[in-house]
């Protein structure tokens, strides 16, 4: 996001500012899409030709990637690794399909779940 940026003492940009720049020289409104939108993960699956019902997330991010993707009918599996921390495993409101420690695990779950 944009802002004063306390690690690196200053401003940075993001995206946003980019973007009303954008909007504003082609007198056009822009559709943003993103984790965690549905739109986004039903593109996705849409894409690839795959419904969503057999589609599996894999992340780190419990509310963007799994909770974002259990939201579009897209089964969450969290791995333990990256921006992952303990209290994600007890989300409120996000319960991930399978927690596992990594994504090799999250692979061979998968695999094991197919047989």
């Amino acid at each position: 996001s944009s802002g004063i940026n306390a690690e690196y003492g200053g401003l940075k940009l993001d995206v946003g500012c980019f973007i009303a720049g954008l909007e504003y020289s082609s007198q056009c409104k822009a559709e943003c899409i993103g984790k965690p939108s549905r739109m986004y993960f039903e593109l996705a699956a849409s894409i690839l030709g795959v419904p969503t019902g057999q589609c599996v997330m894999i992340g780190d991010d419990v509310e963007s990637d799994v909770g974002g993707a259990m939201n579009a009918g897209i089964q969450g599996i969290l791995v333990r690794t990256g921006k992952f921390r303990k209290k994600d495993e007890t989300h409120p409101t996000v319960k991930p399909t399978l927690i596992v420690d990594d994504f090799s695990c999250a692979v061979d779950a998968i695999l094991a779940a197919k047989k």
